[in-house]
């Protein structure tokens, strides 16, 4: 996992994988969940995995386009 850069100091997310076709998210409450092409989408995985190299608005794009569309919780 790689320490997500937190450019704004009050997002929810801490850590990313980028993975081929999928992003795993680990939030600051220590869940992680698998985003994949096939649940959340291609061109939002793309969009994640850019917010998320960027350090900001990966957090606010997951809640507000995202929601539930993970393919499975991790943890």
């Amino acid at each position: 996992m790689h320490r997500y850069n937190n450019e704004s100091g009050e997002s929810g997310v801490v850590a990313y994988d980028i993975g081929r076709d999928s992003i795993t998210i680990e939030f600051a409450g220590g869940d992680r969940y698998l985003y994949t092409d096939r649940s959340a989408g291609a061109e939002n995985i793309a969009i994640m995995r850019e917010l998320a190299e960027d350090g900001r608005g990966l957090s606010t794009f997951i809640s507000q386009h995202i929601r539930q569309r993970y393919a499975r919780k991790l943890n």
